[in-house]
């Protein structure tokens, strides 16, 4: 399946070109509902919620962060903040996410974006054989071990997810 014929984002399938992943393009998996929130994800695939790496685009002091988490969990914002040795670390607006990402919420991919941003990777994602992450649509997802979506990404190791209380 070439790039053009592609479920995903054409953005996300060239960058899977410039990556040396072109086989992935024929892995996205297209869905006739959104797959926007992690939980729509999982149930369209039918795996479990924490086999979901959500790509969430957090602002440090100010600068666009890409923290990728597991879908069962929430990022505890002040161990990002602790991590970046940030004075401050907020949800980025939707304008934001679309500016550094070039793409919408809910269909963010780990890697692929319009700007290169710092990429944190919470450990608990590598607690999976696969993953699956959005495709640059709220429509779309595929497949990858942690540990290549993780480098694909640039993603530093971190553990940033928040704890039950």
């Amino acid at each position: 399946m070439s790039a053009t014929e592609s479920p995903a984002h054409p953005r996300f399938a060239a960058a899977l070109g410039e990556l040396g992943l072109t086989e992935l393009v024929g892995e996205v998996r297209r869905f006739p509902e959104a797959t926007r929130t992690a939980q729509e994800a999982a149930a369209a695939i039918g795996c479990k919620l924490s086999q979901i790496c959500k790509s969430l685009i957090f602002a440090a002091d100010g600068v666009p962060v890409l923290v990728l988490m597991d879908g069962a969990s929430r990022v505890d914002l002040e161990l990002v903040r602790r991590e970046l040795g940030a004075q401050k670390v907020t949800r980025a607006k939707a304008d934001v996410v679309r500016e550094t990402t070039g793409y919408a919420i809910g269909g963010v991919p780990p890697f692929g974006h319009a700007t290169k941003t710092r990429v944190l990777a919470d450990r608990s994602l590598l607690g999976h054989e696969v993953v699956w992450a959005a495709a640059g649509t709220p429509y779309a997802v595929f497949p990858m071990t942690p540990a290549e979506l993780i480098a694909h990404a640039d993603g530093t190791l971190v553990d940033v997810r928040e704890l039950a209380k």
